[in-house]
Order: C-alpha cells, then sequence, then structure tokens
C-alpha cells in the first residue's frame, strides 16, 4: 500500500491492490457550479497522471453537490469531460459540504 500528499488528517491519493482511491476533490469557492466542477474534474486527472492513471481507467465517482438545483449544470461540464472515455460508474447526492459557498465535492477510485 502507498499513501501519498499525507497530512494528519487523511492522504491524498491511496494505492492498494493496483488500486487508486482518491479523497474527496473540491473547487475554487468563489466559482460558481460549472467552474467548480471544472476544477475538481481537473484535480482528480492530476491525481491520477501523477501516479500513471487516467480518466478513461476511473472505476467509481461519487459526485455531492450542495443543491440538485445544481445537477443539470454539473452535468453538463461532466458529461463534456468524459466525452470520448467511456464515463465510471457514479452516484450524485446533494449533501451540505465543509464550507458553505463549496458547491460540488467528488470522491473518485481508479484502476492503475
Amino acid at each position: 500500500m502507498k499513501k501519498l500528499h499525507s497530512t494528519q488528517r487523511m492522504s491524498r491519493t491511496v494505492i492498494h491492490n493496483q488500486t487508486i482511491y482518491l479523497c474527496g476533490q473540491v473547487g475554487n469557492a468563489k466559482d460558481d457550479i460549472k467552474a467548480q466542477t471544472l476544477t475538481c474534474l481537473e484535480k482528480i486527472e492530476s491525481l491520477l497522471n501523477e501516479v500513471g492513471s487516467d480518466k478513461s481507467k476511473l472505476l467509481s465517482m461519487t459526485v455531492w453537490v450542495k443543491s440538485m438545483s445544481d445537477f443539470a449544470a454539473m452535468n453538463e461540464v461532466y458529461d463534456q469531460w468524459f466525452e470520448g472515455v467511456q464515463p465510471p460508474a457514479r452516484a450524485c447526492g446533494e449533501s451540505a459540504l465543509a464550507r458553505p459557498e463549496l458547491l460540488v465535492e467528488m470522491i473518485a477510485i481508479a484502476a492503475e
């Protein structure tokens, strides 16, 4: 097992048995839902690239949105990001996030 970018509270990346687990990724608090969604996805891609993986190897994505009223706008960015790539299994729900200005958080699991 390997843990990367660890703090007292969490590791941003954990690799175990050729599976990559990423901690929740959020966008910039000042941005709208579309920009926050894109930032989440870009962070996921960066963390996967760092360990030799990519978005085509994503197995599962859990998406939390602050309000389901942002669901369509989030999906617009999400669907475009996966254009040309088979998307992973996904769950999406509404949730209070760590800070009120955060509109979306994504948790990803991928293969190496």
